[in-house]
C-alpha cells in the first residue's frame, strides 16, 4: 500500500445506536468497531460521518405501507437517540457528518446519494484520491458507499476490521461485488503503517 498523504480520506458510515448492538438494527459486534475507528482517525486530515438522518414515516420503515425495496424496522429516526453516533465514538470538530435517507419518499444507503451535500465533489476540491471505508454494515451502507465511490472514480480501501456486516451470506457477496470493481481489503495494522511510511506518526491530529 503507498503511504497515506493528503489525497486520502477516511469516510466513517453510520456507527449510529440504532445499528450498534442493542438498536432496533443491531449489527452483532457493531460496537467493537468504534476503537478501530477511532485509532484510525488521528491518520487522516479529511474525516467523513455518514448517518441515516430519517423523517418519521420514511418509505424504508416496515409500517410504511408505501415501503418499497427492502423494508427494515423503523431506525435512525431524526433528532433521536437511536440517530446519534454511538457514544464511544470521537467524531472530531472538523470532520464533515453527511446525513442521507431524509428524503421520506427516497432509500439512500450510500453516502454519495445525500442530498444534504455533494459528497463527490467536496471530496475532489480537497484533492481526495483514495478513500478508506469503515463503519456499518458491510453487506449494506458500507457496500453502497464503497462501490458508489468507484463509479465516482475513487480509490478506495476497506478497511475489514473496521467494519461488520448483518449476515455472513450477504457479507461475503458484497465483499465479492466490492473487489469485482478494484475495492482494496486491508486491515487497520496496514493503514497505520502507510502513515508511519509517510513519516507521520499515528496521533498526530487531534479529534
Amino acid at each position: 500500500m503507498q503511504p497515506l498523504g493528503s489525497k486520502d480520506a477516511l469516510i466513517v458510515v453510520d456507527v449510529q445506536n440504532c445499528f450498534c448492538p442493542g438498536g432496533s438494527l443491531g449489527v452483532e459486534g457493531g460496537d467493537q468497531i468504534v476503537p478501530v475507528i477511532n485509532d484510525l482517525l488521528p491518520l487522516f486530515e479529511h474525516r467523513v460521518f455518514t448517518r441515516d438522518w430519517h423523517p418519521n414515516g420514511h418509505v424504508s420503515f416496515s409500517d410504511n405501507p408505501q415501503f418499497r425495496d427492502l423494508s427494515w424496522p423503523v431506525h435512525c429516526v431524526q433528532e433521536t437517540e437511536g440517530a446519534e453516533f454511538h457514544p464511544d465514538l470521537h467524531v472530531p470538530d472538523d470532520a464533515l457528518v453527511v446525513s442521507k435517507g431524509v428524503d421520506p419518499d427516497r432509500e439512500a444507503y450510500s453516502g454519495f446519494e445525500a442530498v444534504t451535500v455533494n459528497l463527490a465533489r467536496w471530496l475532489r476540491e480537497r484533492g481526495i484520491e483514495r478513500l478508506f471505508v469503515a463503519g456499518l454494515a458491510t453487506d449494506y451502507c458500507v457496500r453502497s458507499t464503497a462501490l458508489d465511490a468507484r463509479n465516482a472514480g475513487f480509490e478506495v480501501v476497506l478497511v475489514e476490521d473496521a467494519t461488520r456486516g448483518v449476515a455472513p451470506d450477504s457479507t461475503r457477496v458484497a465483499l465479492q461485488e466490492m473487489a469485482a470493481v478494484g475495492v482494496e481489503r486491508v486491515l487497520a495494522r496496514v493503514v497505520h503503517a502507510a502513515a508511519e511510511a509517510a513519516g507521520e506518526p499515528a496521533g498526530r491530529r487531534r479529534v
